[in-house]
């Protein structure tokens, strides 16, 4: 692994906010906050001109909202990886932000080390659910997977296993749930990335939605 710091943008438009969080990844050794924006407009321009790894963001902002911000980022910056960091607890904001393109959705009331986690998470190509923003969307994966149409390139062992990467789920907490070794759900993963076209956690997770393979709550 890099020893190279993940370089990061805050966005708030409350400077306390901005500070105390910044406050909180200062002594991280692995994070680097290279700069903060008050609003989403902002947040582009900084992206563009700092080029960071991830943007750490609000969603109700002036001039420009965590919604359209998010999508102009995956638009100029196609490598970044936008984490919301939200007050609200609302499925709507969740699954709206996901589809926008952010890779993860923390509520503003988790630890440092959960925020360091997740920024961790989504810098590695991961998607990052805090526990309360996770049981907002996600219900149980308990029941048997949904069926996406005739003629899907998808094997039902794939679907289980979109099923679970969509909720936030690792590869080893996959194996250990499912019973089969990490070697075996790495493999599905990179069929279903090979079979759907998707390279990224987040358009996997946007599929998994799109194609009610998760149920929301």
């Amino acid at each position: 692994m890099s020893d190279k710091p993940i370089n990061v943008i805050l966005v708030d438009d409350h400077p306390l906010v901005v500070d105390g969080i910044r406050a909180r990844l200062e002594d991280e050794p692995g994070i680097r906050v290279v700069g903060d924006a008050a609003n989403g407009l902002e947040a582009v321009e900084a992206a563009m001109a700092l080029k960071p790894d991830v943007v750490m963001m609000d969603v109700s902002m002036p001039v420009m909202n965590g919604f359209e911000a998010t999508k102009k980022l995956r638009e100029c910056c196609p490598d970044l990886r936008v984490l919301i960091l939200s007050m609200h607890d609302n499925r709507e904001y969740i699954l709206q932000l996901i589809q926008s393109g952010a890779s993860g959705y923390i509520l503003k009331d988790v630890s440092a080390e959960e925020m360091v986690k997740a920024i961790e998470t989504v810098h590695h190509g991961g998607t990052y659910f805090s526990s309360g923003a996770s049981q907002t969307l996600f219900a149980r994966f308990d029941e048997p997977a949904a069926p996406v149409g005739e003629g899907s390139v998808l094997t039902p062992r794939e679907i289980t296993v979109l099923r679970l990467l969509a909720g936030g789920q690792n590869n080893k907490e996959i194996a250990r749930e499912l019973d089969i070794s990490v070697r075996t759900v790495e493999t599905h993963r990179q069929n279903i990335k090979s079979k759907l076209n998707i390279q990224t956690a987040a358009g996997l997770v946007k599929y998994a939605i799109e194609h009610n393979l998760v149920q929301l709550s």
